[in-house]
């Protein structure tokens, strides 16, 4: 399941109280979901990395009241006074088999010894599959069948369009578009390789050293791998050219456009990565009516993305109202 299918699924049923678990590789963003999903709803999130419990960490310590023992609960679990929340378990199947048999009674019944979690708290899990070369323990049947299961699928599109709102270089987001294949690869034997973590790694360093790949040439191979960094460093010295972008939407309505493949990628993602500047983005709005179609829109959608305010933009209306259903469908 692709990831905003994921967020829709998981808006949807986890009013329901059924706990639920997202499996998917390491790296794609299993996490970067249930904050999201708690930032839309604006809710508390507490994230507990369930390789860092020992069994008995969720029951508490037991503490002497009159002449009986209680149980004190961990301080990171909410109290009954606590608004609505997730409460996220992540790692749950690296965690031993005694930490995993630890959740039972939370995650079905909501409850552990004398703790109870208080209404309008969602449980949602996730975890690494087994052929994901990650530490993992089987999830044992009583617990796994305690959720409701979703498999994280990755997804180019769902992906350009964090990126866009993430504001990730545009050297990276044009690289995927027209290598979709390096987004997420198995990492073998290698301790670097693709994920879309690495690639966000990848991004932050292109930033710090002002976007010059030469001077992050022998850093990006230990973070995405030599293959991938390989094509990747061919990819930003050949095709990436900023000053002609600049010039492109200083002329829009007579610069010559690119005409290859991955050089009109380029010139989007660098338009969208500049949206916040008035004159880009006046720029890109007139670009609408003289790139391909299909750049066309899927521009005309990493716009709207980056700067809600294209919508005032005379040509960006103009480009929507003869085009709905194609930018819908992009």
């Amino acid at each position: 399941m692709k990831p905003s299918r994921i967020r829709d699924v998981l808006l949807t049923i986890m009013h329901d109280r059924w706990p639920i678990f997202i499996w998917g590789p390491p790296g794609v963003g299993k996490s970067s979901i249930v904050k999201s999903i708690a930032d839309q709803l604006d809710r508390r999130l507490i994230d507990i990395r369930a390789t860092l419990l020992d069994p008995t960490d969720l029951r508490g310590i037991p503490a002497i009241q009159g002449d009986r023992s209680v149980w004190l609960p961990p301080s990171f679990l909410p109290d009954k006074d606590s608004d609505p929340g997730i409460l996220f378990l992540d790692e749950v199947n690296a965690a031993p088999p005694l930490v995993q048999a630890s959740l039972y009674q939370l995650v079905l019944d909501r409850k552990i010894g004398e703790y109870e979690l208080p209404d309008g708290w969602a449980i949602i899990a996730a975890g690494n599959r087994a052929f994901d070369r990650s530490i993992t323990f089987r999830m044992p049947s009583a617990l796994a069948n305690r959720f409701v299961h979703i498999e994280f699928e990755q997804d180019i599109v769902d992906w350009r369009t964090w990126a866009t709102e993430q504001n990730l270089h545009p050297t990276v987001v044009a690289f995927l578009g027209t290598r979709p294949e390096l987004l997420l690869q198995e990492s073998g034997d290698a301790p670097a390789y693709p994920t879309p973590r690495t690639w966000e790694m990848t991004s932050d360093v292109l930033k710090t050293h002002g976007g010059d790949l030469s001077t992050c040439k022998d850093i990006i191979p230990g973070i995405v791998g030599p293959g991938a960094a390989i094509e990747f460093q061919k990819y930003g010295e050949i095709v990436f050219r900023e000053a002609e972008f600049i010039r492109i939407v200083e002329e829009p309505e007579t610069a010559d456009l690119p005409s290859e493949l991955h050089q009109v990628y380029a010139l989007t993602s660098w338009i969208a990565y500049n949206a916040t500047d008035q004159s880009v983005l006046s720029g890109g709005c007139k670009l609408l009516a003289r790139l391909p179609p299909e750049f066309s829109f899927i521009l005309a959608r990493d716009l709207l993305t980056a700067n809600p305010r294209v919508v005032a933009n005379r040509d960006y209306k103009a480009f929507v109202k003869s085009n709905m259903r194609k930018i819908s469908d992009a």
